[in-house]
């Protein structure tokens, strides 16, 4: 499993500048609404200092880190799930994404114009998530009808599919997102997964700020954001997408340089991906050899088998053991074979569940 993130918002929130940054795959950016029509799509890797400390060991012949998707999806506008703007279109490209980053704009320019005139975070993130409810309750009230039917002649199942589809069509007429009500029953999870439901979707939202707040980590306009987030139960990063895109054209010791002048650990690009990898669950482990060294990226909580499969389905049937090394091992005695003869490398079975960092050797019969 990768990331697949859909980037959100409503026109001129800067989300194209900060989607061009991030990947430095050049979608236009301008100061017109729907200057994304079709959505850009941009691959980046994941930024990880693990694969760099193996590479350096190994020195291979090919490097493969982990890869996001990152996709930046046009405008949403009020009036989206009756297909204003670009309606329906914008709304199916959010449903093949894995998870949201709305971006919202905190910042004012005079020479920037806000679609609805004045900024205000709380308003416009509340305007994309009552444009996926009604699009959800579009999805609900087509298979409550269709359950409602089939339980009318005593199908049970259909029955508890229909009692499912109208406890969510009550929670999102409320208000409420489907994401609030997944675990609720075997049923409503069913219903949820079937539909593809947009408000199930991991969210976070992305504070774009001028540079000159940076200093301060955001300004009252993300503060009032930050406190809805909490809320919500979801997070909020903040970054300047005038920043990220200059540290995009940056050499990475002019980027390291630019970052140290604004007080940042990071670039928005690393903070991204790691609150997308939070949001999903997500972890990495290593396979490392002198031909290749790899980055893969798992869900959290799987056992070996299941991360041999994320490598080949034939290593998952055929899976016997894995033998595995804790990256901070790896760290501690500098190469594999030093922790081999330290006793840290250990040889694990299928109910192993496979740690964030592991380096993995497995050995499988197909």
């Amino acid at each position: 499993m990768s990331l697949k993130c859909g980037i959100v918002g409503l026109p001129n929130v800067g989300k194209s500048t900060i989607f061009n940054a991030i990947t430095n795959a050049g979608a236009e950016a301008a100061n017109y609404p729907f200057c994304t029509i079709e959505p850009n799509v941009g691959m980046v890797s994941v930024p990880d200092e693990r694969l760099n400390e193996l590479v350096k060991v190994y020195n291979p012949k090919s490097i493969v880190p982990a890869v996001t998707e990152f996709v930046d999806i046009a405008g949403l506008v009020k009036g989206a799930s009756n297909g204003e703007g670009l309606g329906n279109k914008f709304l199916t490209h959010i449903r093949e994404c894995n998870a949201i980053m709305e971006v919202v704009r905190c910042f004012d320019d005079a020479d920037i114009t806000h679609v609805l005139g004045n900024v205000d975070p709380v308003r416009d993130v509340d305007i994309i998530e009552t444009e996926l409810i009604l699009k959800d309750l579009e999805s609900i009230d087509k298979r409550f009808s269709t359950e409602n039917k089939m339980a009318r002649t005593g199908n049970a199942k259909a029955k508890e599919n229909a009692d499912a589809c109208e406890l969510l069509k009550k929670g999102l007429e409320s208000g409420h997102s489907a994401r609030e009500y997944i675990g609720t029953s075997d049923a409503v999870d069913l219903i949820i997964q079937d539909l593809a439901l947009l408000t199930a979707k991991p969210i976070f939202y992305c504070a774009n700020i001028r540079e000159e707040d940076l200093e301060n980590k955001g300004n009252a306009y993300v503060d009032k954001l930050k406190e809805f987030a909490k809320k919500q139960n979801a997070s909020v990063v903040v970054i300047s997408g005038k920043i990220e895109e200059e540290l995009s054209k940056l050499e990475p010791a002019d980027k390291a340089e630019l970052l140290k002048d604004y007080g940042m650990d990071e670039s928005g690009l690393d903070t991204v991906v790691r609150e997308g990898y939070r949001i999903l669950g997500l972890q990495t482990f290593f396979t490392a050899g002198e031909k290749e060294c790899r980055a893969w990226t798992f869900e959290k909580g799987s056992k070996a088998p299941q991360c041999a499969g994320v490598i080949h389905s034939d290593f998952e049937k055929g899976f016997i053991r894995a033998e595995t090394l804790s990256f901070a091992d790896f760290q501690k005695y500098g190469s594999w074979n030093a922790a081999k003869e330290a006793g840290v490398v250990r040889t694990e079975g299928k109910d192993y569940v496979v740690q964030d960092g592991d380096i993995m050797y497995y050995l499988f019969n197909v």
